[in-house]
């Protein structure tokens, strides 16, 4: 058994079910299946009955402790050489485990991380989302994209590590606050090699509406201070982008109303910005409406972003 793969789920039976079936169509069939129920009030465990002849797979309970810590639960008690997390929102296409595989002894990595992208069949504000999480206009691309694979920070939804690198880190230190960016600096710092291989992607079919979004991208960037808690010089000038937007933003509002010409000048400039949104997203996915949403769902993650880095960063200097 070489791989081990670790999910925690929480009152996501759909979705469980959808990854499972992308588990049971791997081409690489040697692999176990840990699922973690993280203290929920909707179990998954007749969803996951429905797979067992099909899969090898293991279902585990506890009471809710937060994502981190299930999947810390799920890998120490994983049998396989190396473990690979996914979040319960993913489809895992066909050839991930012998592409993944095929790269960690070709490059003789002990982690490594994923992308994510966007499946045909996902709805338009699925696309639009993730565009908003992926574009060089939003995020800088370094979200499953980087010049060098080395530099990359694995996200829990796809990501997986050796059991060596396991037992030495210990996992995860913290339940669901950046958890998987420490760890990745932290598997680093210890000497261990972790990269992304881009091309062992999933399709994260994430469930949001546009409020819980929002929230969520307000979550990322407090979590991002969090870790700088962790490790001092985590929050990098690219993570400051969203937060000079915010401000930006502000700023031209303000302005605009005791400098009226100050109010032009932001509008050429934004109206470039979003209209570089509009063409990407529209071109990238085929369809205008998907460009129209991901105009609305860009701006909004960096407002909130942006506003979650600035409210914790406040938190951490001021008040703990």
């Amino acid at each position: 058994m070489f791989f081990s793969i670790v999910i925690p789920v929480y009152n996501r039976p759909q979705e469980i079910r959808e990854l499972l079936e992308s588990l049971k169509n791997q081409d690489y069939k040697q692999f176990e299946v840990i699922i973690v129920e993280d203290g929920s009030s909707i179990p998954c465990e007749k969803t996951i009955d429905l797979f067992r002849q099909h899969l090898n797979i293991h279902y585990l309970y506890q009471k809710n402790a937060g994502q981190g810590f299930a999947r810390n639960y799920g890998m120490r008690n994983a049998i396989g050489d190396y473990m690979v997390l996914f979040d319960s929102d993913c489809i895992v296409p066909p050839h991930f485990l012998t592409i993944l595989l095929k790269t960690l002894k070709e490059r003789k990595l002990d982690a490594h991380g994923g992308p994510d992208a966007a499946a045909e069949d996902f709805s338009f504000f699925q696309k639009a989302v993730n565009f908003s999480m992926t574009s060089l206009w939003t995020t800088g691309g370094i979200r499953g994209k980087v010049k060098d694979p080395a530099k990359y920070q694995a996200r829990g939804y796809n990501m997986g590590m050796s059991k060596a690198v396991f037992l030495a880190t210990n996992g995860f230190v913290d339940p669901n606050k950046g958890e998987d960016i420490e760890i990745s600096i932290r598997i680093r710092k210890m000497g261990f090699r972790l990269e992304l291989v881009e091309e062992a992607y999933v399709f994260h079919k994430r469930k949001n509406t546009l409020g819980s979004f929002l929230i969520q991208s307000f979550s990322f960037g407090r979590n991002r201070v969090n870790v700088s808690r962790y490790h001092p010089g985590a929050v990098k000038l690219v993570h400051f982008l969203p937060l000079l937007f915010l401000l930006g933003s502000l700023g031209w509002a303000i302005l605009s109303l005791i400098y009226p010409p100050i109010f032009t000048i932001g509008a050429y400039i934004f109206g470039f910005w979003t209209c570089c949104i509009l063409l990407s997203a529209t071109i990238q996915n085929r369809s205008l409406l998907t460009g129209l949403i991901a105009v609305l769902t860009s701006v909004g993650q960096l407002l909130f972003y942006g506003a979650g880095l600035f409210y914790e960063g406040f938190r951490k200097q001021f008040i703990d």
